[in-house]
């Protein structure tokens, strides 16, 4: 295992749990989908950059209609669904539990791309979505219907969900540069429409959005999502998705540390219960052999 194949996940979770913390900090300036079409304008604009300075392979025209189906599940219906979500008065915590869904969704549908899934992985699954409701039960609202709120972040854990699955089939191998440019093209193509039909298109150019868009542009996505496409590259789907577990832990002790958020013992026992959960389905067992 190579140095990058070890630091990838915990650099992963650390940088993936940043984007509720950029959200809280650009939400009051900046309408959702509008702020998410300059981040991906912003993305195609860096990537394009790196593929013709390093003169970068592009995929062929297979993969990137691949890539672009992909792209719209994991950047544009994933992330303005959860966004516009919270806008409309979806708690974070709810949205948080809902998306982290995932993993059993990943698990569940891995036969369909050729994996198994043991038994001790499959009681890690559970553990994990158990650590996680500890962690976020406090900031949990269940008691109020929120309708087409809870609608769109359905519809946001069904598209990564879809895209990471569909990725992982079609096109498990490409440049990370070429590759970034097809989906965020697509996913710009969807999302600044949709920006300009449904949102004023407000942006409030103060420095809690450009600290927001940096980070958002620079570390979320070229970092995070460059290191997600390497780990489903180099691991099984099913272990991937089930690090993103642990966000939701380490997002509440940055928010803890920036905030002031309450960090209680009940949230502690489930960041436990998580990190055990995580470990089995991602331990391999000396009888396996590794994907």
């Amino acid at each position: 295992m190579s140095a990058l194949d070890r630091l990838a996940p915990p650099l992963f979770i650390f940088i993936w749990a940043t984007g509720y913390i950029v959200a809280k900090l650009a939400a009051p300036y900046a309408d959702p989908l509008t702020f998410l079409s300059w981040r991906y304008a912003g993305v195609v604009a860096l990537m394009l950059g790196l593929a013709f300075a390093a003169r970068a392979p592009w995929p062929s025209r297979r993969d990137m209609a691949h890539l672009a189906i992909a792209g719209l599940g994991i950047q544009a219906l994933y992330l303005g669904g959860v966004w516009v979500s919270i806008r409309q008065g979806l708690p974070a915590g709810t949205a948080a539990l809902i998306v982290n869904l995932q993993p059993v969704l990943v698990a569940a549908a891995a036969p369909l791309i050729g994996e198994r899934v043991a038994p001790r992985q499959w009681a890690g699954v559970a553990l994990g979505l158990a650590g996680v409701v500890l962690v976020i039960w406090h900031k949990l609202n269940l008691g109020t219907s929120y309708g087409p709120p809870l609608l769109l972040c359905l519809m946001a854990l069904l598209a990564i969900t879809g895209g990471t699955l569909y990725q992982k089939r079609f096109v498990p191998n490409f440049d990370l540069r070429t590759g970034q440019v097809v989906q965020f093209v697509a996913a710009l193509a969807v999302t600044w429409p949709l920006a300009w039909w449904l949102e004023p298109m407000r942006v409030e150019w103060n420095a809690h959005v450009l600290v927001a868009m940096a980070w958002s542009i620079l570390v979320l996505t070229a970092g995070g999502i460059s290191l997600m496409f390497y780990m489903l590259r180099h691991g099984r789907v099913t272990a991937v998705s089930s690090t993103m577990y642990l966000v939701p832990s380490v997002t509440s002790v940055m928010a803890w540390l920036l905030f002031g958020e309450t960090l209680g013992a009940q949230a502690i026992a489930g960041m436990g219960v998580t990190l055990l959960g995580v470990y089995l389905v991602v331990a391999q067992r000396k009888t396996e052999t590794p994907a």
